[in-house]
């Protein structure tokens, strides 16, 4: 039933958006310019012309506001944008990673957490967030929370590079020697020769 009601509101705010004109020829031409600028690499053109067409209520807009700012380094503009994107619509997970961009960028380090963790509540399956939250808590040493998320992404990845390679590590920072082993192994199977494999497991003779 509750997702049913999010789906119906979703509809609703996507139905409100088309009636207003979110999508009239001057909009088209406005986004249609932008990518044209960004393939320029001038990203202030190419944000130049959306602001001229901006309407505030616009998911779009502020989405894409929010990722031309970051390329223009005005992370602070950009959260503002990939925030104005997550009001309008709340369960976005491209808003939210788009978010962790100038978070990141800023070195805000606990706002990126709660953004991953927040996708991970909505979508407890999202094997970006899984990795991209364990690689945080890896580099914490909170090896138990990092071993968690490594697996989950090996769990759904068995035979996924990055996954295997980071439980690895985390398995040998915790002194499980022989799961350690294994998981290198698995690795090397993936990408014969990979130097940070046979890194660990040089560390584990």
């Amino acid at each position: 039933m509750a997702f049913m009601k999010i789906c119906l509101s979703v509809l609703l705010l996507l139905v409100v958006m088309v009636t207003k004109g979110q999508y009239n020829d001057a909009v088209l031409q406005a986004f249609a310019q932008s990518y044209s600028f960004e393939k320029e690499n001038n990203f202030l053109q190419s944000a130049a012309v959306l602001k001229k067409a901006y309407q505030e209520d616009s998911y779009e807009f502020n989405l894409r506001l929010g990722w031309l700012s970051y390329n223009l380094k005005n992370y602070e503009e950009s959260k503002v944008y990939y925030k104005m994107a997550l009001s309008l619509l709340p369960y976005s997970e491209e808003a939210r990673f788009g978010l962790v961009l100038p978070l990141a960028a800023n070195k805000e380090w606990n706002e990126v957490t709660k953004i991953y963790t927040q996708i991970l509540e909505n979508n407890p399956g999202n094997t970006v967030a899984l990795y991209r939250l364990g690689l945080l808590c890896y580099e914490r040493k909170d090896w138990a929370q990092a071993y968690r998320l490594f697996q989950k992404v090996v769990d759904f990845y068995p035979f996924g590079y990055d996954g295997l390679l980071m439980l690895a590590w985390t398995n040998l920072q915790m002194g499980k020697n022989r799961e350690a082993k294994i998981l290198f192994n698995k690795v090397i199977l993936y990408s014969p020769g990979d130097k940070s494999a046979l890194e660990g497991l040089k560390l584990l003779r």
